[in-house]
């Protein structure tokens, strides 16, 4: 089985990438978290462009890595300038990592028209900058910028310039396709050129300009390719790089002669996705492959059949492998069998008549409006209550919200909830940023002393969205609040004209999910006293 080295540059080119912006102890989290993975080659960034680059050089040599090398970024010498004298050189050594990554150019139009240089004096560049670097550094990368496009247009002077860095002593030599527009067939037999003119290891770096990023370095790596460069989740500039995660898992298991991580590090892999995710403070994509969370979500009635009497006749990998899960969504479009696996969830699967009324009613609901694929809590009441099983913590008596203008283009928001718990008719006042605030904050007000267990709970997101906005000012929304504690997080979901009375409903489901939650969970035992013992 051959080993395919794995080269992330999230910290690097997936910071180029629009939004994305990574602090210092950021880089230093998510270089750990690779590690973990267990992924080849981390590169930093380029520690002559900032000082925060600067600053993660010096930080990064205290972290205990057990498995990732950290390599520095940064470009050829410049023009007319000694190599030993140039200060990005000089820059890279400094930067004290075992690994430096050098990008020169490879296509003649850059040499010319972008750096203006001669071409003989960029080959001198490239030889020159490489050879400095492996008398200093312990292993060094060249990354062929624009190697496809320079190859298809003048293949002889790209292919020259390979070699230079190859006669200079590089470790790797990376083909880039810079601009990701290239096809996984040009990329094949370019590769394959490559390899015939030279015997340093070669890599693949692509890009997503035509979504074809992962299905290039897939396809290098069948001609020979040895090293694959890209990001976690694709982050990078204009379109992305080739999604590492994809390339990971299609390689671990699609190609039984490749091999792209330890065993048992796979399963890591949806975890460290999100990790990146949410430390960059973007939103997942659900649809993203492997690792998403719609990657194994099922939705159609004859899909769900399918996948409970065989998972793989609609799944085309075992969801666990990559660290994710199989979800059954219900909607409108659910048979029966979608409702069966989610009412098994809850021992109720064998009810054939509460199976055909939850699906009518949840097909009601949808008509309305209502969507249950982000609000499972929702349908969990619905079902407990269809099924006669639920026990009402509560009940909503009333609730109003005032907004008053308090000078100097300030506001205050005020709800009033009323609720009947137990015998205790609760009437509170809450004040807030705006009135989801100020009914979650009387709500907690009128409830908390009763059920203690909700100080833990905390409000997560709040979404809008109009249903039928033809309608104008009388379009219905649909709110959907997400929700979590210390264990879990849930969504719910209210629809009405109103979009104060639709936040309210999915309130009202947020806290009955969790005080309905913390009931079904077994009590801690009591310690049996010390003269029983």
């Amino acid at each position: 089985m051959t080993r395919i080295a794995i080269y992330d540059t999230t910290l690097r080119d997936g910071s180029q990438g629009e939004g994305v912006n990574f602090s210092l102890q950021d880089k230093l989290l998510i270089t750990a978290k690779l590690d973990e993975l267990g992924v080849d080659y981390v590169e930093g960034g380029y520690p002559l462009s900032n000082p925060k680059d600067a600053a993660y050089f010096r930080a990064v040599r205290d972290l205990p890595l057990e498995h990732a090398r950290v390599a520095a970024f940064g470009m050829t010498r410049r023009r007319d300038i000694a190599a030993e004298d140039d200060t990005g050189m000089k820059a890279l050594v400094a930067a004290g990592t075992p690994v430096v990554t050098v990008v020169g150019k490879t296509w003649d139009l850059h040499a010319r028209e972008v750096l203006g240089v001669s071409l003989e004096e960029n080959l001198r560049m490239i030889g020159d900058s490489v050879a400095f670097l492996v008398a200093n550094v312990s292993e060094v990368v060249y990354d062929a910028e624009h190697f496809f496009d320079g190859y298809r247009r003048n293949p002889d002077y790209a292919l020259e310039t390979i070699r230079k860095a190859a006669d200079a002593g590089a470790a790797w030599i990376a083909l880039c396709d810079t601009n990701g527009g290239s096809l996984p067939e040009e990329v094949a037999e370019a590769v394959a050129a490559v390899a015939r003119e030279v015997s340093v290891p070669l890599g693949i770096h692509t890009h997503n300009d035509g979504e074809l990023a992962v299905a290039n370095a897939l396809a290098a790596v069948r001609l020979g390719a040895r090293q694959v460069q890209g990001t976690i989740n694709g982050l990078g500039e204009r379109c992305g790089n080739a999604d590492l995660c994809s390339v990971i898992a299609n390689l671990s298991l699609k190609y039984p002669e490749f091999s792209a991580l330890a065993p048992g590090k796979l399963a890591r892999l949806t975890e460290v996705s999100r990790y990146v995710y949410e430390t960059a403070n973007m939103n997942f994509r659900p649809g993203q492959a492997f690792v998403g969370s719609s990657a194994f979500a099922h939705k159609g009635g004859m899909h769900v059949h399918g996948v409970r009497k065989i998972a793989s006749s609609y799944e085309h990998v075992d969801p666990t492998t990559v660290g994710n899960e199989r979800r059954i969504l219900v909607s409108e479009l659910s048979g029966k069998s979608n409702i069966a696996e989610k009412l098994a969830e809850h021992d109720l699967d064998q009810d054939q008549e509460l199976l055909s009324r939850v699906l009518d009613r949840v097909q009601d609901l949808e008509n309305e409006g209502y969507q249950f694929e982000a609000a499972e809590a929702s349908f969990v009441l619905l079902v407990e209550k269809l099924a006669g099983r639920h026990r009402e913590a509560f009940q909503s008596r009333g609730f109003r919200v005032s907004v008053a203008g308090v000078g100097d283009g300030a506001s205050l928001t005020e709800a009033t909830a009323k609720l009947q718990v137990g015998e205790a008719l609760e009437h509170t006042v809450g004040e807030g940023d705006g009135p989801v605030d100020a009914l979650d904050n009387a709500l907690r007000k009128a409830l908390e002393h009763h059920f203690p267990g909700l100080r833990s709970m905390h409000l997560v997101d709040y979404k809008v969205r109009v249903i039928n906005a033809r309608a104008g000012t009388a379009a219905r929304v649909r709110v959907v609040i997400e929700s979590s504690d210390e264990d879990a997080v849930w969504g719910t979901i209210g629809v009405s004209e109103n979009v104060i009375e639709a936040s309210w409903l999915a309130l009202l489901d947020a806290f009955e999910y969790k005080l309905s939650k913390d009931a079904r969970q077994p009590r801690p035992a009591r310690p049996e006293p010390a003269a029983a013992r």
